[in-house]
């Protein structure tokens, strides 16, 4: 996957873990609140993913 498909996921799997967290805590559903958490930790990895990427790209560009 591109770096720009994994940030591309990663902003969209954060999003939908924010909204999952909102709805777990507006519902007192602590299953889903966490659920959210996790999704939204999952979308940050995949942004540094993709960041990483583009560094290395970089560097391999200069090289």
């Amino acid at each position: 996957m591109g770096s720009t498909a994994d940030k591309i996921k990663g902003m969209a799997n954060e999003a939908a873990g924010n909204v999952k967290q909102a709805a777990g805590k507006a519902l007192n559903k602590p299953g889903l609140q966490a659920e959210g958490i996790a999704q939204e930790r999952k979308g940050e990895a995949q942004q540094a993913i993709g960041k990483t990427k583009d560094a290395v790209k970089k560097v391999i560009d200069k090289a």
